[in-house]
Parts: structure tokens; C-alpha cells; sequence
């Protein structure tokens, strides 16, 4: 099997010298400087750090190694990139200054806030505060508050918490919101006659019903011979963002849009992202096209790449989309059809040529006025949502063939691609003795059967009960797609080019994929500076987004667990661990934990890696992923964002626990069925108001 592509590690000369790096924080208050290329990374005493906090990017000059065991030692010399510089905290005011004290401890020092940076602030109120500036050798940063959260919900607070704790700031610099607001409404006139104009060709958009940010919109006309012209046509933001200006910069620094419950932290500001940018209907629009000339089935007789303008026909949802396609009648249902079955070939056609087909579950809260919340849906990927997703698939890899086949000055042109490598040997190994479990057999002779025996394991899945845990391992074994200038294809979808081209709106790829694109179209090309350096920031910032996203759901399942404390589920393992277990609810994907504390009245376990199981030593019992189990929900810490589960049935033997009320610290409560949590009533014995 074709091994991962791997850097060669190298030792950091001992001679004086200067790396850049991320610093990472122990608890202790140690620093290490992960630096790329070394196979050590770079030891910084408490005393050496300067001002630098866990998670910047810094400069660290190499002095000499720390011990016998060949540790080198360094000295933070400058930060280059902060990855937080606002905190939540509390203030306190004195006659002269004052300070905002951090709410976390991955902030070590007060910021001091002069009295005319207060912006209103007093003495005790819980506050957001951005750090301004802060010299080397400075002990206490200097900072002004952005804005007072005496007044907002708890969850206002940890939502805004946990986007600055992991780097995206809450609101946008006056220069960047300047920026933005010289930009006129409407279109140019001599800007349109630098584009093909298609505004009077049928074009739509559809997005989720809440979506405010139109990122793309199709065209549709019909042609001769069983030939239609279908365009995919995406904002054109780089028309806006000049580079190295302020909101360029901004742009960059924030990477990518992040989306939590309640809310969309955007890359850019909402004069673009919703307005001059957005795809809004009965609108004419800037844009970047692909138009493709294409039949039902799928094949491709031509392409054009180059910049439009529109003017979007129809605003639709996804909802209505898919009532179209499953027979209800609605506004141009004749083209969407069409669209459907050229979308669904294309579909057919990726999956034959080696991509995997993963199906995902995404769950989506409904929130009350206050932000908490009072259900969950499950979203299911339908062929609506399908169908938007052929063509941005299409119209990505076509883009990154085109600028792959060019050449400057006798090399490839420095792109910034998507790639996804190879899964990693080990997990694969791992995974397919166990899935063997369940009749499946892997063929791990080279990458093209690896594809063929996932996709030959979903199919025999398909709506069997190891259905989520084979596809929730299979895509733990997976590499994660990055941003590279190094294009070693796409393993996941089976393209040999892929890149971002279809979201410039909330992603800062896709804009420089913009950029490139025209100077190729123009044939005019000047390369990039620093453009792998950017790709791994636009990969670490994505990451950053992720995380926070999982962050703050997990948030909202523990807030909306808070309610059913006490209450009886139905769950499935969904992770096992040496210190216990985690289960999630059926009802409402809701994980939590059984601590191994938990089951040791009923054998001492043990676990077993390779069989993702935890098994008694005496009795056998198994606790593996994908067991169904019973669970009552023993706590929900908002402050920790964390659920804790006790089991109530045990699986294989199924031998269930005394009365509930004889377990010691339990809610004595009669448990509510899982019948009555899923239609979000209440249990006949249940005398509490849910709050």
C-alpha cells in the first residue's frame, strides 16, 4: 500500500539560530515550541517566554541544550501571531487605571485597561477585553473593553467565551468595518463590460432556510441535441478585498467563517458577507464562473471559466427543493429535475472512479429566545442538498485541473490545493480486524481497493444496526484534507485535483484561489510570497473552527441535558476508553461518559484497543463501540461541558440493576421514557416544570 507522504525530521543546530514555531503551554507554566522540521521540540523556561501565550506563533532563538538527555533549550524573541488576544474577565476600576481580570488561566497576567478604553465599563461587571499592545519585557498587557456582559444570558457569555478562547475575535477593527463600508451598492457599468453577462439566463440559489450568506447559485438553459448549459457561478469577493489591505488582512487572520448554534462568526464583515457579496435574489451580482456544457448523463462536452454577472431568478431552500424533487409542484420544477438527475449521475460516476461514499449525521438545536435549548433535530443529507453538492464539487476539481495543467516559467504554478492523503496504515490495520467482526473483509493492497472495500462495506451496512459505528471508526482511520501547495490529490473523493473555489465568502482559500485564477485566465502571474505558509495557517484556522464548533454543541447538549438529569435512555457506545466508556442518547445524539468507576461492582475491565471493548477479566462482559445500552443521566456540568451516564443494562447478558432508589447518590425520581423524551413530553409521573 502506498505509505503517507512524511517530511524528514531533522535536530536543530545548536548555533545560535532563530526558528519560528507554535508554543504550547504545560499546566506547570513550561513552554515547548513546536517547530516543523524538527523531530525535538524546543524547551522554553518560565523566564524566557516574554509575553508570548499558549497557542502563539513565535520566534525562539536556539542557546544550547537544557540537559544530559539533549533537550535544546530556547528564547522567545517575538510573537508572530497571537492566537487569542480577547478574554472574558472581570473588571476592576481603582482611581487612576484599572484591569480586566481574565476569567482563564491560559492568562496569566491582568490587562490593564486605561480609564478612556473602559468604554463603559464599571467596577464588577463581566466583560469581553482585546488586548492592544504589548512591548517585550511588558509584565501587564495593555487592553480596552469591548463589550459589557453583565447584561447578556449565561449563554451569551460562553459563546463569546469560547470563540476568543480559541482565537476567532468577536468583532471587527474600525479600519477592516471602514474598509468595507466605502464599497457602493449596485454594479459598475464599466465593470460589467468586462464580464459575460448571463443575467438573463434562469439562475437560483439554494441554501439552508436560515442561510443569510449566498455563496453560490446555479444557471440553467437548455440547448440542442440533449446538451444544457449549467453554471456554477460563485460571489466574487476578491472584486472587494484588495490585497494587503486592512480587511484583506482581517480576512486572512480569521481564515474561515465558524458556525455555533445561535450564531455565525464570519470572516468577513456583514456589509460583504451578507450584503454586497451575497447571492441575494433580484439582485444583479459580481461573480466567478464555471459553465459547463453537459448532458443528463452526466458527461461534459465543454467548459468556460471567467467573470460574470448575475441576477439570481429564485431564492430557494433546501426544503423546497426537495418537495420538488419528490413529486410537489413548484417554481421551475421542470429545470431542478433535470439538474437532480444530471447531479445524481455525476454522483454514480464519482463513486465508480474510487471515492467514498461516508454519509454523516449532523444534529441542529432549536433554540428558545434566550438561546437555550428546547430540541434537537437530526439533519439528513437529502438529494437537495446532494445535488448542490455535485456541482461545487465539479466546479472545485475542474478549477484546480485548469490551473494544475499551467506552467510559469518552466514549473507548476503555486496553488493552494486541497488534498487528502492516504488513510494511515496502522488505524487501517486496526479498523479492518475489526470490522472483520461484522462479516466485512478489507483488500489493503493499494489505495484504489482500499476505497473499493469502504464503499463495499457501507453497502452491506446500509441500515443495519453497526451502521454508525463502522462509518464513525472508517472515518476516524481517515487523514485530514489540508491546504498544500503540494498537490497530492484528494484521496476521499478520488480527484487527482482538488481545491476550494466555491466558498470565498466564509473561507480565505477560496479567495486566493480566486486570485490565481485570473492572473492565469489573464495570463499574468505572480506567484504568491509565503503561500504554503498560508495554507497552514488556513489549515490551523479551520482546526481552530472545528474545535470550537464542537466546543460550543457540546455546550448546548449539556444545557439541554440539564433538564433530564434522572431521566432513562436508550444509547449506543460511541467511544471506549481505558478510564470508561461514551454513549449516545438515540433520541438526541447527546454523548456522555460512564466512568469505569461505574462498573466496577460488576467486574474489573480491561481494555482492548484493537476491539474498541472494554472486557471484564471475570465474567466476560463487553462494553464494545456500537453495543446499545441503557443510561440514566446521572449529571450536566455547563461549567466542564460535560454529561456523566450510569449504566442501567448491561449488554449481551442484558442483566439490569436493582431498584433504581437503591443505588447511593441517585435521583430518586421515576424515570422518563424514552416514548415520552422523544416527543419532548412529559412522563405521567413527572411533577417538575422543565426549565
Amino acid at each position: 500500500m502506498q505509505k503517507n507522504s512524511k517530511k524528514k525530521n531533522k535536530k536543530p543546530d545548536t548555533v545560535r539560530k532563530t526558528y519560528t514555531g507554535k508554543l504550547e503551554v504545560t499546566r506547570g507554566g513550561m513552554g515547548f515550541v513546536k517547530v516543523e522540521g524538527l523531530d525535538k521540540d524546543i524547551m522554553i523556561e518560565r523566564d524566557s517566554m516574554d509575553n508570548a501565550l499558549n497557542g502563539d506563533e513565535v520566534k525562539v532563538e536556539v542557546r544550547g541544550y537544557a540537559d544530559n538527555n539533549r533537550r535544546i533549550k530556547g528564547t522567545i524573541t517575538e510573537v508572530v501571531r497571537r492566537k487569542q488576544s480577547e478574554f472574558s474577565g472581570r473588571v476592576e476600576v481603582h482611581t487612576n487605571f484599572a484591569f480586566l481580570v481574565p476569567d482563564s488561566d491560559k492568562m496569566p497576567v491582568d490587562i490593564f485597561i486605561p480609564l478612556h478604553l473602559l468604554n463603559g465599563a464599571k467596577h464588577g461587571d463581566s466583560a469581553m477585553g482585546r488586548i492592544v499592545e504589548w512591548t517585550s519585557n511588558t509584565k501587564n498587557p495593555v487592553g480596552e473593553i469591548v463589550s459589557v456582559l453583565t447584561h447578556e444570558s449565561v449563554n451569551e457569555i460562553a459563546m463569546q467565551g469560547l470563540l476568543v478562547e480559541n482565537g476567532f475575535p468577536l468583532s471587527f477593527p474600525d479600519d477592516v468595518l471602514e474598509d468595507a463600508a466605502r464599497y457602493p451598492e449596485g454594479v459598475d457599468k464599466h465593470e460589467i463590460k468586462k464580464r459575460k453577462d448571463i443575467r438573463n439566463i434562469l439562475t437560483v440559489t439554494i441554501d439552508p432556510v436560515d442561510a443569510k450568506d449566498f455563496d453560490d447559485a446555479l444557471s440553467f438553459r437548455e440547448m440542442k441535441g440533449g446538451w444544457y448549459e449549467v453554471g456554477v457561478h460563485i460571489a466574487d469577493v476578491s472584486y472587494y478585498i484588495e490585497p494587503d489591505s486592512a480587511l484583506d488582512k482581517e480576512a486572512f487572520r480569521r481564515a474561515t467563517s465558524v458556525y455555533l448554534p445561535d450564531r455565525v462568526s464570519p470572516m468577513l464583515p456583514e456589509r460583504l458577507s451578507n450584503e454586497l457579496c451575497s447571492l441575494r435574489p433580484h439582485e444583479d451580482k459580481y461573480t466567478f464562473s464555471v459553465i459547463f456544457q453537459i448532458n443528463k448523463q452526466g458527461k461534459i462536452k465543454d467548459h468556460w471559466i471567467g467573470k460574470t454577472i448575475i441576477h439570481s431568478d429564485r431564492r430557494f431552500a433546501y426544503e423546497e427543493v426537495q418537495d420538488i424533487i419528490e413529486g410537489a409542484e413548484g417554481d421551475h420544477a421542470k429545470e431542478l429535475h433535470i439538474l437532480n438527475d444530471i447531479a445524481k449521475n455525476l454522483r454514480s460516476q464519482r463513486f465508480k472512479k474510487g471515492a467514498i461514499n461516508f454519509s454523516s449525521q449532523e444534529v441542529r438545536f432549536q433554540l428558545d429566545e434566550t438561546g437555550r435549548p428546547i430540541g434537537i433535530v437530526v439533519k439528513e443529507s437529502k438529494e437537495a442538498h446532494q445535488l448542490i453538492e455535485e456541482f461545487m464539487l465539479l466546479a472545485n476539481k475542474t478549477i484546480a485541473e485548469y490551473v494544475g495543467g499551467l506552467k510559469h516559467k518552466g514549473e507548476k504554478v503555486p496553488f493552494p490545493y486541497r488534498v487528502h492523503d492516504v488513510p494511515n496504515e496502522d488505524k487501517l490495520s486496526v479498523f479492518s480486524l475489526f470490522a472483520a467482526r461484522f462479516g466485512v473483509k478489507f483488500d489493503l493492497s493499494t489505495p484504489e481497493t482500499i476505497s473499493k472495500s469502504f464503499n463495499a462495506m457501507l453497502a452491506t451496512v446500509m441500515g443495519k444496526p453497526e451502521q454508525h459505528v463502522l462509518e464513525q471508526l472508517g472515518i476516524r482511520t481517515m487523514s485530514k484534507a489540508v491546504y498544500t501547495t503540494d498537490n497530492i490529490g484528494h484521496y476521499g473523493l478520488g480527484f487527482a485535483h482538488y481545491c476550494h473555489f466555491t466558498s470565498p465568502i466564509r473561507r480565505y482559500p477560496d479567495v486566493l484561489v480566486h486570485r490565481i485564477l485570473q492572473q492565469c485566465i489573464e495570463n499574468d502571474i505572480h506567484p504568491i510570497k509565503h503561500l504554503e505558509a498560508q495554507c497552514r495557517h488556513c489549515s490551523d484556522q479551520e482546526r481552530r473552527a472545528m474545535e470550537t464548533e464542537r466546543a460550543t454543541n457540546k455546550y448546548k447538549q449539556v444545557e439541554f441535558m440539564q433538564s433530564y438529569v434522572g431521566e432513562d435512555f436508550e444509547a449506543v457506545i460511541s467511544g471506549v476508553a481505558t478510564f470508561g466508556f461514551w454513549a449516545e442518547t438515540v433520541a438526541h445524539k447527546c454523548e456522555g461518559m460512564v466512568s469505569i468507576v461505574e462498573l466496577t461492582e460488576f467486574d474489573d475491565f480491561e481494555f482492548k484497543e484493537g476491539e474498541y471493548a472494554l472486557v471484564g477479566r471475570s465474567t466476560g462482559l463487553r462494553f464494545a463501540m456500537g453495543d446499545k445500552v441503557k443510561v440514566r443521566v446521572l449529571s450536566a456540568n455547563l461549567e466542564k461541558r460535560q454529561i456523566d451516564y450510569s449504566i442501567l443494562e448491561l449488554p449481551e447478558r442484558k442483566t439490569k440493576r436493582k431498584a433504581v432508589d437503591t443505588i447511593p447518590g441517585r435521583n430518586d425520581r421515576p424515570a422518563r421514557s424514552d416514548k415520552d423524551a422523544k416527543r419532548g413530553g412529559k412522563s405521567k409521573h413527572t411533577k417538575y416544570k422543565k426549565r
